[in-house]
């Protein structure tokens, strides 16, 4: 029987899937986007490590049970294209395919039988596009992104929200591996030789962040977060000081990480690569005498649908569009979050309560986001908007500024007890943000109370300092909206901001 809520298949319209099939010199991988979007969401993401890089720095040609195993994958991804409704399709190629002999042949297949062009991409451009991936999937970034594949290493610098001139090193996972005879210490004076020869851009202290893209360093990241006991497992922005970073990579060059604690959380077929990604990655901090490492989940794919959009959407701010679409997606009133921002701009001026603007865009965020947990439970409302949001896959901001979003809207739910609050989010949190979290959730929690979260009337609750400190005023038309409940609110909001704030009918 056919439901009479046809919408309800919880995406947003735009311009339909799009999909990237990414044939790098170690994994090839299929990742279909919801849309076009400054924060593309993806639909489906699937690799397999097929090893094309394999062999190529000695016999100059990818291996032929590579080449099978890659083509043979490609006629699944074919039917999964077609099944998701893409739109549009991008190739790109990278090492493997621009090193091999075998390269252009293997490339004329994939074309004959995806029926898209492959663009094969040289070692500028996969640096350029891995920077743009990084310049899309952080809030104004700044330092230097590397890219470690299975074949090559691309370093570029980023500023001002646009890729330096980049950098290809044959210092690639696979190659490494084979160049060294599997020898960890001479992975290591290989990789110290060739980044010897690099320019490294002269950064200014607080500068020298590195943005690490590609799997192999991810799945070293995870290492190390499931190691210390790290309480979020979101490894988008995830970051370690770079002088502990470096001692890790150390305890970690260990072939196949035989011997390393929690080593399991690595799969089988990353755990010989990961020792050769802490030792060029050991290297690259140390040359560039970097403060931190940042781990990046976007990087190529991510640059190249950025590159495709406008130019006012690539000026969009990632997280305040994300969150906008979970209010589309999930809100009572979406027109009713958007006045919340307004209302809430008016009250923190009002307050004089001072922001960065990073605090801002934040506050504007735990706006959006905070009717997403409506159908649930009254008592889990506020449990199960933590556990989205803290989970979600923003782009955009740091593990703290997850924990506001997530606290601010939590204690809009739950109130403002902070026992209640998880204690995950209180590790993550900055003593500023865990205040200003708990600020914002009481003013929602006044706000839900005069507007039962719906669009159109909080923009005629009047805010006017007083002797004392704030009123809220409600005027004839909407004066029975005074209430006990509503009283009670506004003096928890008073005593969180300490300064009174009362209920005035004009």
């Amino acid at each position: 029987m056919t439901s009479q809520f046809q919408p309800a298949r919880g995406r947003l319209n735009g311009s339909g899937p799009v999909a990237v099939v990414d044939i790098g010199s170690n994994s090839v991988r299929l990742v279909v986007y919801e849309r076009k979007a400054r924060t593309p969401t993806m639909l489906f993401n699937e690799k397999l490590l097929a090893g094309l890089g394999r062999g190529v720095a000695a016999t100059g040609r990818m291996a032929e049970d590579s080449v099978s195993l890659a083509l043979g994958e490609l006629a699944r991804f074919k039917a999964l294209i077609e099944h998701t409704g893409c739109k549009e399709l991008f190739i790109v190629a990278t090492a493997a395919a621009r090193d091999a002999e075998n390269g252009p042949e293997f490339v004329r297949e994939v074309e004959r039988f995806l029926e898209t062009p492959v663009r094969i991409l040289d070692g500028n451009e996969e640096a350029y596009y891995s920077a743009l991936g990084v310049i899309a999937g952080f809030w104004q970034p700044r330092g230097i992104v590397g890219d470690m594949g299975g074949g090559s290493l691309e370093l570029v610098e980023i500023a001002d929200k646009k890729p330096g001139l980049g950098a290809t090193f044959p210092l690639g996972g696979l190659r490494l591996s084979e160049e060294a005879g599997g020898s960890i210490d001479e992975a290591r004076q290989i990789a110290e030789t060739a980044l010897n020869g690099f320019d490294w851009p002269d950064l200014a202290p607080g500068e020298r962040t590195f943005y690490a893209v590609g799997g192999t360093w991810r799945s070293l990241g995870r290492l190390h977060l499931i190691q210390n006991g790290y309480p979020l497992h979101v490894m988008h922005n995830y970051e370690i000081g770079a002088q502990e970073a470096i001692e890790f990579c150390r305890k970690i060059a260990v072939p196949n990480l035989e011997g390393i604690a929690k080593a399991d959380v690595v799969s089988k077929q990353r755990r010989p690569l990961v020792p050769i990604g802490a030792v060029v990655l050991e290297q690259v901090l140390t040359a560039m005498k970097a403060d931190r490492l940042v781990f990046s989940a976007t990087g190529v794919r991510e640059g190249l649908l950025h590159e495709k959009l406008s130019p006012e959407m690539q000026a969009q701010d990632p997280v305040i569009e994300a969150a906008r679409e979970l209010s589309t997606l999930r809100a009572r009133s979406p027109a009713h979050a958007d006045e919340l921002i307004v209302w809430t701009d008016t009250l923190f001026k009002e307050l004089a309560i001072e922001e960065t603007a990073n605090e801002t865009r934040l506050r504007h965020a735990a706006c959006l986001l905070s009717d997403i947990g409506w159908r649930a439970h009254p008592d889990y409302r506020g449990e199960q908007s933590l556990n989205i949001i803290s989970n979600a896959s923003f782009v955009g901001l740091d593990h703290a500024s997850r924990a506001y979003l997530s606290a601010a809207v939590f204690y809009r739910h739950q109130g403002l007890r902070e026992g209640a609050l998880s204690p995950v989010i209180l590790e993550l949190f900055t003593d500023r943000l865990r205040i200003r979290a708990k600020v914002l959730g009481a003013i929602l929690r006044v706000a839900s109370l005069l507007s039962a979260s719906m669009a159109g009337l909080l923009p005629k609750v009047g805010i006017a300092k007083t002797e004392t400190g704030l009123a809220l005023e409600l005027g004839e038309d909407i004066a029975n909206l005074d209430g006990e409940r509503l009283r009670k609110r506004a003096n928890q909001l008073g005593k969180v901001i300490r300064t009174p704030v009362e209920i005035r009918l004009v």
